[in-house]
């Protein structure tokens, strides 16, 4: 199973992007999906999750309201919109996908990452 993340770059505070992660490989429409990022020096954190028929999200509080998570299994992808950027979102973003549904308190675990996407915010 490989993951590949896109969708990443430089942006002002107050600004938005779109991430992708197209799974190939494996059953995707089984998958629980998740956005994990890392800023610099920090521990690798949960951003959002999805289980596998999108009837259930998860969010971080950090995130909530202006994140949104979905996922369409006929093009094996999942999407994370993110609104109100603000400078503490900078990090690096990976998708990861479990066998598990969601909800995923860490990253322990989960059972397929992709390699990640650098999101920038600006002040």
């Amino acid at each position: 199973v490989q993951l590949q993340a896109s969708g990443g770059g430089l942006v002002q505070a107050g600004g938005s992007l779109r991430l992708s992660c197209l799974v190939s490989g494996g059953t995707f429409s089984t998958y629980g999906m998740a956005w994990f990022r890392q800023a610099p020096g920090k521990e690798r954190e949960f951003v959002s999750g999805v289980n596998w028929s999108a009837r259930s999200t998860y969010y971080a509080d950090s995130v909530k309201g202006r994140f949104t998570m979905s996922r369409d299994n006929a093009k094996n992808t999942v999407y994370l919109q993110m609104n109100s950027l603000k400078p503490d979102d900078t990090a690096v973003y990976y998708c990861a996908a479990d066998e598990a549904a969601p909800p995923y308190p860490n990253d322990y675990g989960m059972d397929y990452w992709g390699k990640g996407t650098q999101v920038t915010v600006s002040s």
